[in-house]
């Protein structure tokens, strides 16, 4: 099987999310998407939700869907990495193939990742563009790592969770950008009203 681990913060998580990870498993890049987010202890991510929260939503937008998973690997009291993460659904999941979803906009500067180069030298990264980037220049960055790099041809619109949390906070319709389920937990729970 191969499974696809897409990480991020999900704050909150959106349709754009669920369609990635269903184009991925319609295209055959993937059988089975396991969406991980970040935990709260993320230095770079100082607006997080709590982990309770945007983990409920997860489990939300992924019922009923067999080949949508959530995992709370990275809701630690410390700091999760990538290569951690990785390694771990490497190890759980010896007899299948994982693959770790990334967007360009992450990809862009994977060598500043913590053992970034480690992630790219041991892992498959299924890239998922943005539809105004020019991803070339990053390809030939990491040129020795070709084999491990695979660009889908599925591309990511301009819906961004922090751009919903600005329509929320600003009294702006989000049903549409979000699943029925998330967008009445987000309501009934008065989320995103203190401001982004």
């Amino acid at each position: 099987m191969k499974i696809g681990i897409f990480g991020g913060s999900f704050n909150p998580p959106h349709k754009m999310h669920k369609k990635i990870a269903f184009d991925l498993i319609t295209r055959h890049y993937v059988d089975k998407v396991i969406f991980v987010p970040t935990g709260n202890k993320y230095k770079y991510k100082n607006n997080l939700l709590n982990n309770k929260a945007r983990l409920e939503m997860l489990k939300l937008m992924c019922e009923d869907n067999k080949n949508l998973e959530v995992s709370d690997y990275e809701l630690k009291d410390h700091v999760v990495y990538t290569y951690e993460t990785l390694d771990y659904f490497k190890d759980k999941y010896k007899d299948d193939e994982i693959y770790f979803i990334c967007g360009t906009d992450n990809f862009s500067y994977v060598d500043k990742w913590e053992r970034g180069m480690y992630v790219l030298s041991n892992n498959k990264l299924l890239v998922v563009k943005r539809n105004t980037y020019d991803i070339t220049p990053l390809l030939e960055k990491y040129k020795n790592y070709k084999d491990n790099i695979i660009v889908t041809d599925i591309e990511e619109n301009e819906i961004s969770s922090t751009k919903i949390r600005e329509m929320i906070y600003n009294n702006k319709r989000v049903e549409n950008y979000l699943d029925k389920s998330v967008y009445l937990y987000i309501r009934d729970n008065n989320l995103y009203k203190g401001g982004i």
